[in-house]
């Protein structure tokens, strides 16, 4: 006999990206998708491949900053089935340093990256407490726990994390878990057009890593798919890294600081 229990729904923001699409791909296999994104060309080619792999995925055009946007993509979402599981994914840099950053694109940051996150559970607040078992993940960035340029991002990516161990801690209680990962350089479309601005862009960024190897989109979403999995059940209010060992430490540093040939790279 088959079980005809209906899956049940994720809602995956910032879905037409390269992240967003690897983990609306991956969960698609347990769960119906709610791809969100404001650039609707691009979600719809996005949402176009994954049905045409066998997901079974809608596509909502949301603004994320926007209260009544994200009181239709609540309603639209609920239309597909029970919610219970919440990528908060969408994000983007405004200001690279300090010196540039303005009150405008500080507060871009802020809206986007911050903000936008928590209002975004709270519009599902209560589909994920009636699931018995909801769980919000929240991308964060290897910005949030040191400094890499990109300063209001980094310090709203930051505020991202604590929110998530709030998540974890107030809400807990419902059967909610909460967890956030904090990619390093991952190879997306973002940093390709970096690499057309500078070719060496990523063997300059690998020196920094332990080990020599940068994170793809789909390393990404299989943590995802970990920490919404039953073999995560107690794990909440992790910051899980999926950044080839960059927070751990840097060989190059560690060369510096030790003069030892041991740390020298391959």
């Amino acid at each position: 006999m088959t079980d005809q229990t209906p899956k049940p729904v994720a809602v995956v923001t910032g879905a037409a990206g390269d992240i967003g699409m690897a983990i609306a791909a991956q969960l698609s296999a347990t769960h119906i998708i709610a791809a969100v994104d404001i650039d609707m060309i691009a979600l719809e080619g996005a949402v176009e491949s994954l049905e045409n792999h066998g997901a079974d995925i809608a596509a909502i055009q949301c603004d994320l900053t926007k209260a009544d946007d994200l009181a239709r993509l609540a309603k639209e979402a609920a239309r597909l089935g029970q919610v219970n599981t919440i990528i908060n994914n969408a994000g983007a840099a405004a200001a690279l340093t300090l010196h540039q950053m303005t009150a405008e694109t500080l507060s871009r940051d802020l809206a986007l990256n911050l903000e936008a996150a928590l209002n975004c559970f709270k519009a599902f607040e209560q589909p994920l407490i009636s699931s018995g078992a909801g769980n919000v993940v929240n991308i964060a960035s290897v910005n949030g726990l040191s400094v890499f340029g990109h300063p209001a991002y980094s310090a709203a990516k930051a505020g991202l994390i604590h929110a998530t161990r709030s998540i974890a801690v107030e809400y807990g209680k419902y059967g909610i878990r909460s967890n956030a990962i904090a990619p390093g350089t991952v190879k997306t479309q973002a940093w390709k057009i970096r690499q057309a601005a500078n070719p060496d862009v990523f063997d300059e960024a690998l020196s920094w890593y332990p080990f020599k190897s940068l994170p793809e989109p789909n390393d990404i979403a299989s943590a995802v798919s970990f920490l919404i999995s039953p073999a995560a059940r107690c794990i909440t209010g992790v910051c899980l890294p999926v950044d080839s060992g960059l927070t751990a430490g840097s060989p190059a540093l560690a060369r510096t600081f030790t003069q030892s040939p041991d740390f020298d790279g391959f």
